[in-house]
């Protein structure tokens, strides 16, 4: 089974289009009528849809901190902060995650790009 994203209201909709163009599974916060849930609902949601969120926004590393270290689960986080990221490296990164991943793999971790 391939990992499927939930893609941050901050996310540059050009990663978001890279990766559908190459068959990666992605849902915005904006197409799922997100686009305004503070950042802990949105990890919630994320979760909840079995996705795991994509964000570049570093408050979200410091809600997955937390979670962690308080055992609480949640679907996954893959962050690349805004001046480390190109979208091409974003979505060849994200692309081999969705390809070689596995969801129940992602469950509780961050995972940092680039890789």
């Amino acid at each position: 089974m391939t990992i499927s994203f939930y893609m941050d209201v901050h996310v540059p909709r050009a990663i978001t289009e890279g990766l559908r163009l190459r068959g990666v599974d992605v849902l915005t916060a904006q197409e799922d009528g997100a686009a305004t849930l503070a950042d802990p609902d949105l990890l919630d949601r994320a979760s909840q849809l079995g996705r795991v969120l994509f964000s570049q926004d570093v408050d979200l590393l410091r809600i997955a901190a937390a979670r962690q270290a308080d055992g609480i689960e949640f679907a996954g986080l893959v962050y690349i902060h805004q001046l480390n990221a190109t979208v091409g490296q974003c979505v060849n990164d994200l692309c081999l995650i969705a390809e070689v991943g596995n969801p129940g793999q992602m469950v509780g971790r961050v995972q940092y790009l680039p890789l």
